[in-house]
């Protein structure tokens, strides 16, 4: 069975990108979680999807004249004081506390969760043997040409995480080129397929592993990519059905929002 790997953290189980989303992933069996790098105001680095920290915290009414609400505009003391769990369980984004796969202790955990920094999801992915891939996302401004390689780089070192458990990954391929430039022990993985209506751009294939949409590829290209040596992952896979499809095609990893599903199913494929 392909790498099950926790899209964002197990964000249908917890609310993405915390550290329950990750304590979930790690429990329900993903092989490794994936997370977003994000950057505030005064420069230090937390786990944020979203340009807007509107949709998965409280900032509107914590911060109501500050509209858009760009996590770059705010300081870490700022961000540190939202509650980044209580629209999970208000919005049920996934549909799995009325099925009843979320406990009720475990709903009234979610409210007041904060929003991590990256040494913490670090420091949690070294402590339980687990593994990371921070995704490298473009920064909105002010912010548009901070360091951000070097300065995730810097945190990596400081914190003396296995480097083998620790991906780093982006559409902006120049930050993955930088990364190889300055630490060549680190795995970078190249994201295709930013658009969802394609095609995939596949350039001159140059990185050993690329993470595509999985929409925009068949399992034939897969196959094709597969004997060229090339490592695939894909994103976003949440059903049975394509896990099964896209793991007998050769896909590497499956990014998914549903680590729970993947688990399942590599434990009656083993």
């Amino acid at each position: 069975m392909s790498l099950n790997i926790a899209h964002r953290g197990a964000r249908s189980l917890a609310p993405e990108n915390t550290m329950a989303a990750a304590r979930t992933a790690l429990e329900v069996g993903a092989d490794l979680w994936e997370t977003d790098v994000a950057v505030t105001r005064d420069g230090l680095l937390i786990l944020m999807h979203d340009d807007s920290l509107k949709r998965t915290t409280d900032v509107c009414e914590r911060f109501p004249l500050r509209s858009p609400w760009t996590f770059s505009g705010f300081t870490l003391d700022e961000i540190r004081t939202l509650d980044a769990g209580s629209w999970f369980v208000k919005a049920d984004p996934f549909g799995q506390i009325a099925a009843g796969a979320i406990s009720q202790r475990q709903i009234d955990a979610f409210r007041g969760e904060k929003i991590p920094t990256v040494e913490e999801a670090l420091i949690f992915t070294r402590d339980t043997d687990f593994c990371i891939n921070l995704e490298l996302k473009r920064l909105p401004a002010p912010l548009e040409n901070f360091p951000v390689v070097e300065e995730v780089l810097a945190l990596i070192d400081r914190l003396k995480i296995d480097k083998h458990r620790v991906i780093i990954s982006s559409f902006q391929h120049a930050w993955l080129r930088e990364v190889q430039a300055r630490d060549s022990g680190i795995e970078v993985q190249a994201l295709i397929g930013y658009s969802e209506s394609g095609p995939l751009d596949w350039g001159d294939l140059e990185f050993k592993t690329y993470n595509a949409r999985s929409t925009l590829i068949s399992e034939e290209q897969i196959r094709t990519m597969v004997n060229k040596g090339i490592t695939i992952n894909l994103f976003t896979v949440n059903t049975q059905h394509d896990m099964l499809r896209f793991a007998a095609a050769g896909a590497a990893g499956l990014i998914t929002d549903f680590p729970q599903r993947a688990a399942h199913l590599g434990s009656k494929a083993g």
